[in-house]
């Protein structure tokens, strides 16, 4: 079955400003990258709105906040996401959103802060 398109505001965090209405097949979760007319954003909320119709709320559609970014360089995959930057590394964030406090801009790799995480056990 296919999923049905979903009606959905991409609006600019900073500065503030709607930059349109779009139908998505997928449902974009914060730390997603979306691309609208050839740029690239990074999703940092979702809202959802809904319709209150014959006694029952229904998902109207969908707002989400975003700031332009370029898809990211490295990524790691850690407990079943895609965080940014080296997760081995025990300085990194293990966030979609921000790689690390001392060098969030990366890259990773290279990097003078670089400590590696102890497996656990050892």
């Amino acid at each position: 079955m296919e999923q049905p398109l979903l009606p959905t505001e991409v609006i600019l965090m900073h500065p503030q400003q709607s930059l349109g209405k779009v139908q998505l097949d997928w449902v974009p979760q914060p730390g997603a990258y979306l691309e609208l007319e050839g740029k690239t954003y990074a999703v940092l909320e979702r809202r959802h709105r809904y319709h209150f119709k014959a006694g029952r709320y229904r998902l109207n559609n969908v707002a989400l906040y975003v700031q332009k970014s370029q898809p990211p360089s490295e990524k790691s995959w850690l407990d079943g996401r895609w965080v940014l930057g080296d997760a081995t590394c025990s300085l990194n964030a293990h966030s979609e959103l921000i790689r690390c406090a001392v060098n969030p801009e990366g890259p990773c790799k290279g990097c003078r802060y670089y400590e590696r995480t102890p497996a656990l056990g050892e």
